[in-house]
C-alpha cells in the first residue's frame, strides 16, 4: 500500500549501499507486527489471491478507511475476477465510487479480463505473469506474489521505504522515486526463508504505516529503534518535512470528480445539460469532460449524451 510521497531527498545518499544483511533487523519487526497487525479483511485467508489484488489497487495513495467499505462491497459483488470481467467496465468506475483516481478501477477490470482469459479465472501466481496483467507493475506484482502466495520478493512502497531510508540509510525520507540503490537494499536486506520473507514484507510496510510515518514519527514504540541509523544520528533533517499533497478545491481534478458522480449515479445516458450544471467555468469544464472520454472513463454517444464506458 502507498502513501503521500514524502519531500525531496538526495538520490544517492553516501550511505545508501546493499547493508550486509539484515538478520538483526527481521525478528524484532516481525514479532512487533505479529502483535500489533492491523485486522484487516485483505489480510485474511478467505481473502484469496483476488482480495489481496483488489485491496492493492484501491490502496494505491489512498487511506485504509476509505477503502475497507468499498473493498468490501467490491468483493460482495465480485467475488472471483471473472465476476467483474462478465461486466462492462463503466460498472467498475461505477462501482469505485469517491476513491479517487478511477483509472484504477479501469485497469483493474482489465486484469480481470485477462486473468479470466489467459489463467482460467485464478490470479497467476508467477511473478512475471503478474507483472504481465495489464496495470500491474513493479511494486503490485511483488506485493500480490508475496502477500497471496507467501514467496520472497522485496515489496517496496512508500511505508517500506521510508523504514529502510531511517533504520539502515540514516536519512529522514526516501527520495521521491525508488531508485536502483533501494532496489538494491531491499533485496540484500530480504530473509533468505520464503515464509519470514513474506512477513518481513508484511511487516516493515506496517511498521511504516503506523510507527515510522512521513510525520510524528512514535520512536517510543519502534521494535528498532535502538538500531535506527537515522535515529541514532540525531534524526538529522536532510530533506526537510514532507511536501503537503496537492489542492483539490478548483482543479480539474475536481471537476473530473463531480462529473463522474453524475454518470455513476445515472442508469442511462446522460445528456451534455445535466453535465454542464455541475460547474460554472465552461472552460475547464469541457477540459475535464475531454480528458475523462480520453481515458477511457466516459463513453460520448451520438446526440450529445455520455455515459460510463460498456466495451
Amino acid at each position: 500500500m502507498a502513501d503521500t510521497v514524502p519531500g525531496p531527498a538526495p538520490a544517492e545518499p553516501p550511505s545508501a549501499g546493499p547493508a550486509p544483511g539484515g538478520a538483526h533487523l527481521h525478528s524484532p519487526v516481525v514479532d512487533w507486527f505479529e502483535d500489533n497487525a492491523r485486522d484487516l479483511p485483505w489480510r485474511r485467508p478467505e481473502a484469496g489471491a483476488w482480495g489481496v489484488m483488489v485491496s492493492e489497487f484501491m490502496l494505491q495513495q489512498t487511506p485504509v478507511s476509505r477503502v475497507l467499505p468499498v473493498y468490501e462491497q467490491w468483493l460482495a459483488r465480485w467475488p472471483r475476477p471473472a465476476d467483474l470481467a462478465a461486466e462492462a467496465p463503466g460498472e467498475a468506475v461505477r462501482a469505485w465510487g469517491r476513491l479517487g483516481y478511477p483509472r484504477r478501477a479501469l485497469r483493474l477490470h482489465g486484469a480481470a479480463v485477462a486473468i479470466t482469459e489467459r489463467h482460467g479465472g485464478d490470479v497467476p501466481a508467477d511473478h512475471a505473469q503478474l507483472l504481465a496483467l495489464p496495470g500491474i507493475g513493479e511494486y503490485t506484482a511483488a506485493a500480490v506474489a508475496s502477500f497471496a502466495y507467501g514467496q520472497r520478493h522485496a515489496v517496496l512502497d512508500t511505508n517500506v521505504r521510508r523504514v529502510f531510508a531511517r533504520a539502515v540509510t540514516g536519512v529522514q525520507y526516501p527520495p521521491n522515486a525508488t531508485t536502483a540503490a533501494e532496489r538494491r537494499l531491499a533485496r540484500a536486506l530480504l530473509p533468505e526463508d520464503e515464509r519470514t520473507a513474506a512477513r518481513w514484507a508484511a511487516a516493515s510496510m506496517e511498521l511504516g504505516a503506523l510507527v515510522c510515518t512521513a510525520k510524528n514519527e512514535s520512536c517510543h514504540r519502534c521494535p528498532i529503534a535502538a538500531q535506527c541509523a537515522w535515529r541514532l544520528a540525531g534524526k538529522p533533517e536532510h530533506a526537510g518535512p514532507p511536501r503537503r499533497g496537492q489542492t483539490y478545491a478548483g482543479t480539474d481534478r475536481q471537476v473530473r470528480g463531480k462529473l463522474l458522480a453524475v454518470l455513476r449515479e445515472a442508469h442511462a445516458p446522460v445528456p451534455q445539460s445535466a453535465l454542464d450544471r455541475v460547474w460554472h467555468e465552461p472552460v475547464q469544464r469541457a477540459r475535464a469532460l475531454d480528458g475523462l472520454v480520453a481515458d477511457g472513463l466516459v463513453e460520448p454517444l451520438p446526440g450529445g449524451l455520455y455515459r460510463l464506458p460498456h466495451s
